[in-house]
């Protein structure tokens, strides 16, 4: 029998997100990957305000319960956090993928950050090995898709998927995230 795969999927900002626009992406993506996959999806604290130090919190735990070849996946500024706090601190475990999906880039060029931002040698700082995967559609209006060419210049190893005609919550389609997902096995890291 074949061991379930773990997708942490943290959700984006804004007051009913949670239930009333990332489960969507959420069941999109369960239809798309089908069995042999758990897709987790917590609830996010104080989803209409939030804040890095409380997601981070939240999204470390998440990760602590997650068994090793799980993917990291998040949207907007969920995954934005979520990139962040795996860069400040990477997980204790193997992940196989990290999966941004119209995330806003906080940093140079990109939002103005309070409480962080994402820095040139982001992808130097995020576990080695692990395929990074930024999804954004072109017809985003929250967060431009310009911000996805600001990811892959801080984490050079990237794949960026510029979707055509697909905005900020990709048509609730993730059919090109599941695809991903399926393929992403973690690289061995260099020998240094």
């Amino acid at each position: 029998m074949t061991p379930t795969r773990q997708i942490l999927f943290v959700q984006g900002g804004g007051a009913g997100a949670h239930d009333e626009w990332d489960d969507k992406l959420v069941k999109s993506l369960r239809r798309e990957l089908g069995d042999g996959y758990e897709v987790r999806y917590p609830r996010m604290p104080d989803e209409g305000d939030p804040g890095c130090a409380r997601w981070s919190t939240a999204i470390r735990r998440e990760m602590a319960d997650l068994g090793d070849d799980a993917v990291a996946a998040g949207h907007s500024v969920g995954a934005t956090i979520l990139v962040n706090t795996l860069a400040e601190q990477p997980p204790g475990r193997g992940i196989a993928a990290i999966v941004l999906i119209a995330a806003p880039f906080v940093g140079p060029g990109g939002w103005p950050g309070d409480e962080f931002e994402l820095t040139s040698d982001l992808g130097a700082r995020l576990p080695p090995g692990v395929p990074v995967h930024v999804f954004h559609g072109l017809g985003d209006e929250s967060a431009p898709p310009a911000h996805a060419r600001l990811y892959a210049r801080a984490i050079p190893q990237a794949r960026v998927h510029l979707l055509p005609g697909r905005d900020h919550q990709l048509n609730n389609d993730l059919s090109e995230v599941a695809e991903a997902i399926r393929i992403s096995r973690p690289r061995p890291a260099p020998h240094t």
